[in-house]
């Protein structure tokens, strides 16, 4: 017979994690950690996605795992349009108060099926939203960037929300740089990359 746990609840997934994390000492990384969940909270909440409308944050070790429950006051829109930015500015208005433990992050955004135990959730979609996080693309994009983060999305969310151009969205600043594999299946992603959607004389204003 299954059990409850054995049915997966859709759930949109926000991934993230610390740039450079494994070079800090444990004592800085602890701080860094307590901040990054402040910042994760304030910024949902900024975005408009109260904790009713999500579940607790997951602990990844330098990095965290956010699921939003599907509610019509919710939509993924909100991720993109506002989370996201409110994130970095954010982590922007943290660098500038508390330079000496200034972080940036590398952020990833899906939505699926999410299954859950007594020791988390797991699945396959949270596994895409993982190795999404992980993807040489968005290390490098991070690293090129003076941005405060890296986002890329996969091409579930690109399809259903990003390409439609909904307002606080801009489809042109996303570009499909992303590859992954899961099992025997090569998956596409999208980067965030600001300068791709920005009209030619803006970029020498």
């Amino acid at each position: 017979m299954r059990t409850p746990t054995d049915i997966p609840r859709h759930r949109a997934i926000v991934a993230v994690d610390i740039e450079g994390s494994t070079s800090k000492t444990n004592s800085v990384r602890a701080l860094l950690r307590n901040v990054l969940f402040q910042l994760l909270d304030e910024a949902f909440t900024t975005g408009g996605v109260e904790r009713r409308h999500r579940e607790p944050f997951v602990d990844r070790g330098d990095g965290a795992l956010c699921l939003v429950r599907p509610f019509d006051q919710v939509p993924k829109t909100l991720l993109l349009a506002t989370v996201v930015p409110a994130l970095a500015d954010l982590l922007d208005k943290h660098a500038r108060n508390l330079p000496d433990l200034a972080f940036r992050l590398r952020v990833a955004v899906h939505s699926g099926e999410v299954h859950r135990d007594k020791h988390g959730p797991y699945g396959e979609d949270v596994d895409i939203a993982c190795r999404l996080l992980d993807a040489p693309e968005l290390k490098r994009r991070l690293r090129e960037t003076a941005e405060p983060l890296a986002l890329a999305v996969s091409q579930e969310i690109h399809r259903a929300v990003v390409r439609h151009g909904y307002p606080g969205i801009d489809g042109g600043a996303f570009t499909q740089a992303v590859q992954i594999k899961l099992g025997g299946e090569r998956l596409r992603g999208w980067l965030y990359t600001p300068e791709a959607g920005r009209p030619e004389e803006g970029l020498t204003a």
